[in-house]
């Protein structure tokens, strides 16, 4: 095996345009020891490298549509503060059907899974259980699965400075799909801070029709995900 010999670091030339790209994606890429030893093998220059990639992650973007939700949606990351961190859960009963719930401060219909915000210092799949008690009455549930990235979908405005006082435009969650293990009788939608007035089981085929509008889009994105899981893909 031919060893190389450390490369010195090459200077910069006055006019190389200075960086600011800390994507964390790029940033844990960068730090794979794997990646470094290619890059030496090969004398690869890591500014020039991060320049490139920096331009390509741009015309991506560009590229992609606006409305696009899942894994692959990548927001900039100075935008990334005005979308909530938060969780989701697809509860499931033994049948496969789904928990769904009717929001008691939206007018009509507004149906929903399980969702709220992370507090701090809390790791995803706390959070995950602290949601459901605190908006089912119960978390007598156990984790799935979950999903490979982050799902972000943004309220209508004027709903966005009701809810959170224009703080957020919208919400980037990270979602679980969990097995119900109580009994329909252990659900008590009257918690402290009830957000629910009704609630009920769905079969997976209902959820995009019964969403709120703003969250159709979301739904489909994340059955397209689970559907191995939840036995349904996307029309």
């Amino acid at each position: 095996m031919v060893k190389h010999p450390p490369l010195a670091p090459k200077p910069a030339p006055k006019d190389r345009p200075k960086l600011s790209f800390t994507e964390p994606d790029l940033v844990m890429l960068l730090a794979d020891p794997e990646v470094r030893l290619l890059m030496r093998a090969d004398n690869v220059d890591e500014t020039e490298l991060r320049i490139m990639l920096k331009n390509v992650s741009v015309q991506l973007r560009k590229e992609l549509p606006k409305d696009r939700l899942g894994p692959g949606y990548r927001v900039p990351a100075p935008e990334l503060r005005k979308y909530r961190p938060g969780v989701g859960i697809i509860l499931v009963n033994q049948r496969g059907d789904v928990f769904i719930a009717r929001r008691n401060d939206v007018p009509g219909e507004a149906w929903q899974m399980p969702q709220g915000g992370i507090e701090p210092n809390e790791t995803l799949e706390h959070a995950a259980y602290r949601e459901l008690k605190e908006e089912i009455g119960t978390d007598n549930a156990e984790i799935l699965a979950e999903s490979n990235g982050w799902f972000f979908y943004e309220l209508p405005e004027g709903l966005a400075k009701k809810a959170w006082g224009g703080r957020w435009k919208g919400q980037r969650q990270k979602w679980f799909v969990m097995r119900f293990r109580g009994e329909d009788r252990d659900i008590n939608l009257a918690t402290d801070h009830p957000e629910f007035d009704a609630w009920r089981w769905a079969t997976v085929g209902e959820l995009e029709a019964l969403a709120v509008s703003f969250k159709k889009k979301l739904y489909v994105a994340l059955l397209g995900e689970f559907a191995p899981l939840l036995g349904k893909a996307p029309r």
